[in-house]
C-alpha cells in the first residue's frame, strides 16, 4: 500500500469519499486517509470540501434510518481544519464549463473540481475516477496508493 503524499501548506481538496472512509472507518482507505488528518490536527494544512459533502455523506445514514451517522457527518465537517465551501455562482459557471468540456465529468464531481479550484487547493484527493482527466488541481486517487 502506498502512502499519502500532502503538501508542506495550503488547503488540500477532500472529495466526500474521504469523509466517508474516515467517519465510517473504512478498513483499507481510513489508514490510507489517516496522514490528511493528522496534517490537519497539528495545523499543517486545512481541508476544504463543498457544501455539497454535506448533502453527499448524509444521503447512505438517512436512507438507512441511521440519524446518529448523520449527526458524526455534522460533527466531522465542523471540526476544526475542515473548511465547507459554499456553492457561489462563479463556482456553478466553473462547474457549467468544466461539465460542457469534459462530458464524462459528473455534475457533482464538477462542483468538486470548481470549488477546489476556486480555494486555490493544489492537492484534491478522491476515489472517484470520474476525476482522471481533470489537469487541475493535482489529484490522489486513493484506489492508486492502495494498490501500490
Amino acid at each position: 500500500m502506498g502512502s499519502l503524499t500532502l503538501p508542506p501548506a495550503g488547503p488540500v481538496y477532500a472529495d466526500s469519499q474521504v469523509f466517508i472512509y474516515s467517519v465510517e472507518k473504512h478498513p483499507v482507505y481510513a489508514a490510507i486517509v489517516r496522514p490528511l488528518w493528522e496534517a490537519v490536527s497539528r495545523g499543517e494544512i486545512d481541508v476544504v470540501t463543498s457544501e455539497l459533502t454535506l448533502m453527499e455523506t448524509r444521503v447512505g445514514p438517512l436512507k438507512r434510518g441511521d440519524a446518529a451517522l448523520a449527526e458524526d457527518y455534522e460533527r466531522f465537517l465542523a471540526s476544526p481544519g475542515i473548511r465547507l465551501a459554499p456553492l457561489t455562482a462563479p463556482i456553478l459557471r466553473a462547474a457549467a464549463g468544466l461539465r460542457a468540456t469534459m462530458t464524462s465529468l459528473r455534475t457533482p464531481d464538477a462542483l468538486h473540481a470548481a470549488t477546489a479550484n476556486a480555494a486555490g487547493c493544489s492537492l484534491l484527493i478522491t476515489n472517484d475516477n470520474g476525476f482522471r482527466r481533470l489537469s487541475s488541481p493535482a489529484i490522489v486517487f486513493l484506489d492508486d496508493l492502495r494498490d501500490a
